[in-house]
């Protein structure tokens, strides 16, 4: 018998074959289980990216990533080449970045100091990725594992093209481990070593439309887990679920930047970020409050719940 020798497929082949057959399949509850270990494989896939990624993140070839952490917080200015990050860097900081009319401009990772109100706010101009950064295109690695740690992200987008550029972003910073405005998932975790008698305990403290006792288990027997405690505390996903599992999510809060602003109107910008012109007076006023409130109902006695 003759056996034919096919070339081994590489993770980032792997990852979007995974991708594209999440993308052709159908969501439903008869699909649900396929899709969770689809999606679990996949996360574990990019796990092995971003391994390799923190190897790098300090060293690799060239230099420029060893910034040292500086100041009472971290803020990185992740963008395409050409977004105005260094311009930026230049206006709000003493620090000199080279900036030009062509593309990556920036090859290292320039640090700068904001002073605000008594504190240092450490700003870091990164090199400009490319589309497939998260692939290892461009020493995109290196750029997003030292995004990792900071305390804050800046996207800086060229507003002409911020429609294209934006989603192209978030999905490099996902696909890397970083979870942009979003809160840590309400899951508890507690993986135990495997014993003679191994058993996977689930909790729900309240309903669930995404998660099930079954689904749970499915996936962390993908990761060969066979003992543990599972508590929902509130109705996650199976992507917040698998994130949990991996253990390694950056969850971040990121403001978005949009550069050449003279090219574009204003209306253009508020369509792209689906806000109202009273958003838009709100920040230019810049006194507004945001608190949170609670709404108390009293002299309950006379109305139904229902109508509550």
């Amino acid at each position: 018998f003759f056996r034919l020798l096919l070339p081994k497929m590489g993770i980032i082949e792997k990852i979007k074959e995974i991708e594209e057959e999440i993308g052709r399949t159908q969501k439903n509850k008869a699909t649900e289980f396929h899709l969770g270990n689809l999606k679990a494989k996949l996360a574990r896939y990019r796990s092995q990216l971003l391994t390799e990624a923190d190897k790098v993140a300090g060293g690799g070839k060239g230099t420029g990533f060893e910034a040292a952490k500086s100041g009472d917080a971290r803020v990185s200015m992740v963008g395409f080449p050409s977004a105005g990050k260094s311009t930026l860097l230049n206006k709000v900081t003493n620090t000199k970045s080279e900036t030009a009319a062509y593309e990556f401009t920036t090859l290292t990772c320039i640090p700068g100091t904001i002073s605000y109100r008594g504190t240092e706010i450490q700003l870091l101009d990164l090199p400009g990725i490319i589309e497939g950064a998260c692939e290892g295109k461009g020493r995109g690695r290196q750029v997003i594992a030292t995004a990792r740690t900071s305390d804050l992200i800046l996207l800086v987008m060229d507003a002409c093209k911020a429609e294209v550029q934006r989603p192209l972003l978030e999905y490099e910073l996902e696909t890397m481990g970083i979870r942009l405005n979003k809160p840590k998932p309400n899951l508890y975790l507690k993986k135990k070593p495997s014993q003679s008698m191994n058993v996977i305990s689930y909790t729900s403290t309240c309903k669930t439309t995404h998660l099930s006792e079954k689904l749970c288990r499915e996936i962390l027997h993908g990761y060969k887990i066979h003992n543990a405690e599972i508590l929902v505390r509130e109705d996650s996903t199976v992507d917040d679920f698998i994130d949990v599992v991996e253990g390694n999510r950056q969850y971040l809060p990121a403001l978005y930047v949009y550069n050449k602003v003279d090219t574009v109107t204003i209306e253009e910008i508020l369509v792209r970020e689906d806000s109202t012109v009273d958003d838009f007076i709100d920040v230019v006023e810049g006194n507004r409050q945001y608190l949170p409130a609670l709404y108390v109902y009293n002299k309950v006695d006379t109305v139904t719940i229902e109508e509550i």
